[in-house]
């Protein structure tokens, strides 16, 4: 549905939403609603805080032991003492790496649920976005939000719950451990953390901007690669191969660009942080070789474990620190993922909304207005009106309004004024589930679900036996072609059915609008790109399927359109003639010009 003159693509898929300026990040924000999908998990969470204080409590222990045994055992040369003290220290870091691997087997467990569900509700999400979302969004976008972005997230939060948790622990029982060894000496240790929070904060605020491009960036470049693979054959025809290379390393290096700041500025906090800890070291033993000299109780094993217990409090913030550029690159993907879970849906049935029942087919349009955009009016006063069986073509040129007409009969878009009536019953009164069912749509361009052809059949009406099917089939012109297939209905389609030609697709979706047995029938005539013969049986297939239903048809070969009841032709958004075929042409106006040069086309 594509001919009202709205932006698109070289490739058919709305460009202009890679192109919308992104809103500031919100990394404060962002941060804060990924942890409360994480605070659904409060009982793993609990027990991963458990794990992580045995583990850490074990490991404090351990440090302090081997300052004993350079003191008490190694000063002494007692070696069974020693041999026994390393024992007791290999037994407590097995345990350690025990309670690690169980706390690493629950963070996963949390995570992964997490990320599922996140998944889930996009999903859910983008079922309930207006058609107008997806059309002003590219498909790759789309597919960037839901496959990159979440599974960015997935990576960085397996990394990130235990990361915090571990790293919080650690610094507060290593703190207490260091100040019960000395308290001058833990003064040394952590007059560099002031400086390192402070470079670090600087740093990460200079990479988030640049990892928030990249994404934005990347979405781009999916978008433009999805359209391209999807309009091969165009690229092709017109041989814009060359063309397309040179744009897509455009982007692409746009990318690089956005992508190698991001990690070079990320990157300067591992060598920054190692640079800061050497120092913290040099402190450390200076101070303490300088207490021993001077006669402080300070000994050997004491400054060993007090280097230890430093190398323990800095590890967690040199490992925060170093993952900084992930956490900013899945925050900045998570906004992009909250960003579609904050869309508008589609406008909830109003409060008394009821159910359409045994539908004639009566359908009313008055005094329609409709624009996609303030100011660039669609649709001026349209007024029509079909009784119960009759069949209505809209025809005019690209851009008339024909498209926007069946996107507000389907409620795809709501209209700005007027009324639209069904057996006379207002449609924004009508529950647009209980609506669309009783419409029945073929659109000029078929979509075809990968799957076997009965499924792809089936998808019409989910509870309909075989036979059925068969007989939907049959109607459509379709069972001769597909009982001819190796596998026959059991035929899987590729992307798209692919496999099958134009007229086998179309024959198909047929067969899926009979089945579904809709009341009122929309048809965007695709018969232009097939031969003579299977655009017959595709003439007799839709014959069969418009008998006995009310019929809006979007007419691009007048020649197939000469028994409709109305004729309503559209230009510039305005119905500007109608009739039947007949009486247009003794008009001799606007259709007579239209008909009388496809049919010199036709016999030139």
């Amino acid at each position: 549905m594509s001919d009202d003159g709205q932006k698109r693509g070289p490739m058919g898929h709305g460009q202009n939403a890679m192109m919308k300026p992104q809103k500031a990040k919100d990394t404060k924000g962002t941060a804060m609603r990924l942890l409360k999908y994480l605070g659904k998990h409060k009982s793993k969470l609990v027990i991963v805080c458990i794990l992580v204080i045995i583990s850490t409590v074990i490991t404090t222990v351990a440090t302090r032991i081997m300052g004993i045994a350079i003191d008490k055992f190694i000063g002494n040369g007692d070696i069974n003492g020693l041999i026994k003290l390393c024992l007791m220290l290999v037994a407590l870091y097995v345990m350690a790496s025990f309670f690690t691997w169980l706390q690493g087997i629950t963070i996963i467990n949390i995570a992964q649920q997490t990320v599922a569900q996140l998944r889930k509700e996009v999903f859910d999400k983008l079922q309930k976005l207006p058609v107008k979302y997806f059309d002003t969004n590219t498909h790759g976008e789309v597919m960037s939000r839901v496959t990159n972005d979440v599974d960015n997230i997935s990576t960085t939060l397996n990394q990130f719950i235990s990361q915090i948790l571990s790293s919080i622990l650690t610094v507060v029982f290593t703190i207490v451990a260091m100040l019960l060894l000395s308290p001058a000496l833990t003064l040394v240790s952590v007059l560099v953390i002031p400086i390192m929070i402070g470079l670090t904060k600087f740093i990460t605020n200079k990479s988030r901007k640049h990892f928030s491009t990249r994404q934005k960036k990347l979405g781009k470049l999916n978008g433009y690669i999805e359209e391209v693979i999807s309009g091969q054959k165009v690229v092709k025809v017109f041989t814009r191969e060359e063309k397309e290379i040179e744009e897509f390393n455009t982007i692409n290096k746009d990318l690089l660009s956005s992508g190698v700041k991001a990690e070079i500025y990320s990157g300067i906090i591992g060598p920054l942080s190692s640079a800061l800890n050497n120092m913290s070291y040099a402190l450390i033993a200076g101070c303490g070789g300088l207490m021993i000299v001077m006669g402080f109780p300070m000994s050997v094993g004491t400054i060993s474990a007090f280097l230890a217990y430093s190398k323990q409090f800095t590890r967690p913030l040199n490992e925060i620190a170093n993952l900084a550029s992930t956490i900013m690159s899945a925050l900045a993907g998570a906004e992009r993922v909250f960003a579609v879970l904050d869309e508008k849906e589609e406008l909830a049935d109003v409060d008394q909304a009821y159910d359409l029942k045994e539908v004639e087919g009566t359908v009313t349009l008055e005094n329609v207005n409709f624009s996609y955009e303030e100011g660039s009016p669609i649709l001026k006063n349209i007024n029509l009106y079909a009784k119960p069986g009759q069949t209505i073509a809209l025809v005019g040129p690209t851009g008339a309004g024909k498209t926007t007409i069946i996107n507000l009969l389907t409620r795809f878009y709501d209209i700005q004024s007027g009324t639209i009536t069904v057996d006379g019953h207002n449609i924004k009164d009508i529950r647009r589930d209980s609506l669309r069912k009783a419409l029945g749509i073929v659109l000029q361009d078929t979509y075809l679900f990968t799957g076997t052809i009965e499924e792809n059949i089936r998808y019409g009406r989910l509870d309909a036996t075989f036979e059925e099917i068969k007989t939907a089939a049959k109607l459509a012109n379709a069972h001769e072609f597909v009982k001819r297939l190796p596998d026959g209905y059991s035929t899987v389609l590729t992307d798209g059915g692919g496999n099958l030609s134009q007229g086998q697709r179309q024959m198909l979706s047929i067969a899926r609008a009979i089945l579904s047995d809709p009341s009122i029938l929309i048809l965007d005539e695709a018969t232009s790109s097939v031969d003579t013969r299977t655009e017959m049986k595709i003439q007799e297939a839709m014959h069969n399927l418009m008998k006995g239903r009310t019929n809006f048809v979007i007419a691009h070969r007048l020649s197939t359109i000469k028994d409709a009841d109305l004729i309503a032709v559209i230009n510039g958004g305005s119905i500007i003639e109608r009739g039947n075929h007949q009486q247009l042409l003794e008009k001799k106006g606007f259709y007579y010009n239209l008909y009388m040069s496809q049919f010199a086309e036709q016999t030139a």
